[in-house]
């Protein structure tokens, strides 16, 4: 008689990571997934190129303390985009469109998901976890990460 054992066999899990790139504004360090960055990019430096001050709101990722973040932005303060990847991505004018309008309400820009420009380009936006706050050399830091709730 042959003694047959169970093979145990685990599932493959596959992980999708984003590609995390910062923007740097007043020694304030934010995270954001580099298609996110680049559509937030478009949106600051078109507001900035006109002069104009505003508000700058994200959701704080977990390990951060889930809580919200938010920064002035003025085009008197250096401000640095640093991407992580090596392609710039797709751009969505919709979702552009979007934060563009959020930008120009009083609110300020909101930090909104790319799927919520798909769904309704008049209704307001989901609002996404920031990327996590770390800390940058002598100074405050910010982490976002974009999960939806």
């Amino acid at each position: 008689m042959i003694n047959v054992q169970p093979i145990k066999v685990q599932p493959i899990i596959q992980v999708e990571v984003a590609i995390m790139g910062s923007l740097t504004y007043d020694r304030v360090v934010v995270e954001f997934e580099d298609r996110m960055l680049a559509h937030l990019q478009l949106v600051i430096i078109q507001k900035l190129r006109r002069g104009e001050s505003f508000l700058l709101s994200w959701r704080d990722a977990a390990v951060v303390g889930d809580g919200r973040s938010s920064a002035w932005m003025h085009p008197a303060i250096p401000l640095y985009f640093k991407f992580a990847g090596g392609h710039a991505p797709s751009i969505n004018p919709n979702w552009v469109a979007q934060l563009t309008r959020s930008a120009n309400s009083a609110q300020g820009l909101v930090v909104t998901a790319e799927e919520s420009a798909a769904v309704d380009a008049n209704a307001a936006g989901k609002i996404e976890p920031a990327i996590g706050i770390r800390a940058a050399a002598q100074a405050r830091a910010t982490k976002a990460s974009v999960t939806e709730r």
